[in-house]
C-alpha cells in the first residue's frame, strides 16, 4: 500500500481567552482554531491545536513499510497531517494556518470544553488536569515558555503569553491556506518535519538536523493571531470523535512494480475484475489484490484456446482509490505519484496494509485508467470490511 494512516495517541485545544486560558480540552471531540472577543473592549484572543503520534507507530512505518532502517527519502516519500472540518462558523474569506514541531512535551488531560476548572474560593480558577494555554501538564511547575526562547524556539504571544513553544525555520513550518467556500479539510505537508524525527531516533541527531518527537502545534500565523480582527471558528474533528474523521498523519509513496512481457490495452472497451477479494480482512494483515484485464470483445482469430484466458495489462497510468462505503468519503484517492498499480507475469495488482484503515468498516475500491481515450474510472461496487 503506497498510502499508510495512522491515529493521534493524543490532541487538544488551548485557548488564551481569560475565561479559558486555565482550561484543558484533552476529551472533547472538537479542536479549533478561533478567535474570542474579549468580554470588554476589542481585543481578539486565539486559540492553538496540540497533537502528537506515537513514535512507536511512526517507527514501524519506516522500519517495515517504507523498509528503511535510517532516514525517510523524501524524493520518493511524503507526509501528510491531515485534520477533518467539522462546524465552521462567521468565517472571513482568506485562510492561513501552519504547523510546526512543539519543543516541548504536552500532556492531554481529561477535560472537555464543557467542564470548565471548578473555581478556587478566591474566585481563581485551579489548575487543570492537562495541557493549557498556561501550563504544559497538569503540574502548576510546567508552565509554558515566555521568554528567552532562544534562536531555535518561539512560543511569545503578545496579549496572553503561553500556548506552546515550538521549533522555528523553513524545514520546520508547514503550511495550509484556503478561502472559505473552499473545501475546509486541513492537509499538512509535514514530510521535512518528520524526517527531523527519524534522524532524532535513527542519528541521535540534535537541531537542526534531528529534533524529539513532542508533537506538532497547529495555529494561525502571528499576524494573524495578533491583527485586533477575528476570523471565525475553525473546527475539526479530534481524535475522541464518534464519527469516521479522526486526524492522522499519513505516509505516501510509490512502492509500484510494473514489470511483464503481455499485450497492453491502451485504448478500448475494457473489462477489469478483481479476482481475490476475501470481502473480510483481520485488521493486522497485508494484502495483495490481483486484477484480471482483458478487452471486453477479444478480436475474432483462429486459436485452440479461450481468448478469454490471455492475461493483459493495463498501461502504466493506472491507479487505484479507496472509499467509505458507507459515507462514500475518499480514503485514498486516484494519486498519479503515490497509488499507481503494479504487474508481473501473473498480471495487474497493488497492495494494501489493512492497519493503515479504521476497523470495522466497509470499504470500496475503485480504479482509474488513463490511456489513449481519456481518464476511465471502473467503479464494480467491489467491497471489503476490514475487521478487529
Amino acid at each position: 500500500m503506497a498510502y499508510y494512516s495512522i491515529f493521534p495517541e493524543k490532541d487538544t485545544t488551548l485557548y488564551s481567552h481569560p475565561d479559558r486560558k486555565d482550561m484543558n480540552t484533552g476529551r472533547d471531540e472538537i479542536l479549533e482554531l478561533v478567535e474570542e472577543k474579549a468580554t470588554t473592549g476589542n481585543t481578539y484572543y486565539t486559540s492553538r491545536i496540540l497533537i502528537k503520534f506515537k513514535n512507536e507507530e511512526i517507527k514501524d512505518i519506516i522500519e517495515n513499510k517504507l523498509e528503511s532502517s535510517t532516514f525517510i527519502d523524501s524524493n520518493n516519500t511524503k507526509v501528510s497531517l491531515n485534520l477533518y472540518a467539522g462546524e465552521n462558523k462567521s468565517l472571513t474569506q482568506g485562510h492561513i494556518i501552519e504547523a510546526y514541531p512543539l519543543s516541548h512535551s504536552f500532556e492531554e488531560g481529561t477535560q472537555r470544553y464543557s467542564a470548565n476548572p471548578p473555581s478556587t474560593t478566591t474566585g481563581s480558577f485551579q489548575a487543570a488536569n492537562g495541557a493549557t494555554w498556561v501550563y504544559r501538564t497538569e503540574s502548576t511547575a510546567s508552565a509554558w515558555i515566555v521568554t528567552g526562547f532562544g534562536a531555535n524556539t518561539t512560543g511569545s504571544y503578545n496579549t496572553s503569553p503561553g500556548g506552546g513553544t515550538w521549533y522555528t525555520g523553513t524545514d520546520f513550518r508547514a503550511e495550509h491556506s484556503f478561502y472559505a467556500d473552499d473545501d475546509l479539510d486541513l492537509d499538512l505537508d509535514v514530510t521535512s518535519i518528520v524526517q527531523k524525527f527519524s534522524a532524532s531516533y535513527y542519528q541521535s541527531a540534535a537541531y537542526p538536523t534531528g529534533i524529539p518527537n513532542n508533537g506538532f502545534i497547529i495555529k494561525k500565523p502571528k499576524v494573524t493571531e495578533e491583527d485586533g480582527f477575528g476570523f471565525g471558528e475553525l473546527q475539526y474533528f479530534s481524535s475522541n470523535t464518534h464519527t469516521i474523521y479522526p486526524p492522522k498523519l499519513t505516509f505516501k509513496w510509490d512502492d509500484s512494480i510494473y514489470s511483464h512481457s503481455g499485450t497492453t490495452l491502451t485504448s478500448g472497451d475494457i473489462f477489469l475484475t478483481l479476482h481475490n477479494n476475501k470481502a473480510t480482512f483481520q485488521r493486522k494483515s497485508k494484502q495483495r489484490f490481483r486484477l484480471t484485464t482483458r478487452k471486453r470483445y477479444p478480436d475474432r482469430a483462429f486459436v485452440t484456446s479461450s481468448n478469454y484466458l490471455d492475461t493483459a495489462y493495463l498501461p502504466t497510468s493506472s491507479y487505484y482509490g479507496l472509499r467509505d462505503a458507507t459515507t462514500d468519503e475518499i480514503i485514498i484517492p486516484f494519486d498519479t505519484n503515490y497509488t499507481k498499480l503494479s504487474a508481473d507475469n501473473d498480471g495487474m495488482y497493488f497492495d494494501l496494509f489493512m492497519e493503515g484503515l479504521q476497523p470495522e468498516r466497509y470499504y470500496k475500491l475503485m480504479f482509474r485508467v488513463d490511456n489513449n481515450d481519456g481518464i476511465n474510472i471502473y467503479d464494480e461496487d467491489y467491497y471489503f470490511k476490514v475487521v478487529r
